[in-house]
């Protein structure tokens, strides 16, 4: 499967900022190669139209479903008097997968996060068999929020790569080492950590997002031969 699923333990766990900083290294050191970034469903303002900004796409390319309300789909779509048409963000899915090297595909909220009223995020990476990622944020919780999600993923029969923690705040080394240590995250979940994105000041810039990428285990996120050779960005 050329896609990557970026998901979270919840919202504003750093599911955008991984996405683009994945975006940022493939734009600078893989230009000849073409990746698209697919955000199925999105409520309210945000990712779509931060990734036209930075790699030019067509928001409508992007997200195939919007919704005005910042609330779960199901509750934002039913606010308009609309369904969720699956189906639609599946065929939009399907073209940018057929029509490019990769797609990077980010979900909204956490990994349990309804897409409808009988569907998950979880349950979408199962339906279109898509390899994932999680990010966990770095803060106190960090290690349940961790063991409960990836648990979700196993029941859900999520295919999950790994972990990736980010920094959503200025976190000091002991605070990370406190808040989420990478050795007891893997040995309770068995899934490994790749990394850590730090604290990003500005997340617009394309040099730092791309550098921030540059320090994860790239080899297990993104498609050979690309990431067979480590980059220094």
């Amino acid at each position: 499967m050329n896609a990557l699923l970026i998901t979270g333990t919840d919202t504003d766990a750093g599911k955008t900022v991984l996405t683009s900083a994945l975006a940022a290294y493939w734009q600078k050191y893989c230009a000849s190669l073409h990746l698209k970034i697919l955000k199925p469903l999105q409520s309210g303002l945000g990712d779509c139209e931060l990734y036209s900004r930075l790699f030019g796409f067509a928001e409508t390319a992007v997200t195939p479903l919007r919704f005005e309300a910042p609330l779960a789909p199901p509750l934002a779509a039913a606010k308009e008097g609309r369904r969720i048409e699956l189906d639609k963000a599946w065929q939009a899915f399907e073209q940018l997968r057929q029509n490019n090297d990769f797609v990077l595909v980010e979900g909204l909220g956490g990994l349990g996060s309804p897409v409808t009223y009988e569907t998950t995020i979880a349950d979408l990476a199962w339906d279109w068999r898509l390899p994932t990622v999680l990010v966990v944020p770095v803060k106190l919780g960090a290690i349940g929020q961790a063991v409960a999600n990836v648990a979700l993923a196993r029941q859900s029969r999520v295919h999950l790569k790994g972990i990736v923690l980010n920094c959503t705040q200025p976190c000091s080394d002991q605070e990370i080492e406190d808040w989420a240590p990478a050795a007891l995250i893997q040995s309770l979940t068995g899934i490994p950590v790749l990394g850590l994105v730090p604290h990003l000041s500005d997340r617009t810039n394309l040099d730092t997002l791309a550098h921030a990428a540059a320090n994860l285990e790239l080899e297990r996120l993104l498609p050979l031969p690309f990431s067979s050779q480590k980059y220094s960005a």
